[in-house]
């Protein structure tokens, strides 16, 4: 079993995640599964005050964001339909990534 060690930073933080196949090919297809940016910065306010967090809705609907700790902006990670366990950064047609400012 090879294994493969993935540093994806989110503002300040960095997240340190470990992907691992039966092969060379199947170790980097895992890591492709991980297909989002590093993210520097909050897309509205510009702060690094950035974390991941997790939430159930519905009891069936499992969403992951980054969200910002300051101004409670938050980007939700996307998934393909063909394979839900592919990640990537919601974005806007003009390929920015799609930050939603909080609403009360």
């Amino acid at each position: 079993m090879l294994q493969l060690m993935v540093t994806k930073r989110i503002g300040r933080r960095q997240f340190h995640f470990t992907v691992q196949g039966p092969n060379f090919h199947e170790v980097v297809a895992e890591y492709d599964r991980l297909s989002f940016p590093d993210v520097p910065a909050c897309g509205l306010c510009g702060s690094d005050n950035l974390d991941l967090t997790s939430r159930v809705a519905q009891d069936k609907f499992k969403y992951t964001s980054v969200k910002c700790l300051d101004c409670r902006g938050d980007v939700t990670f996307g998934k393909t339909q063909k394979d839900d366990q592919t990640y990537f950064l919601r974005k806007r047609e003009n390929g920015e990534i799609d930050w939603q400012a909080w609403k009360k």
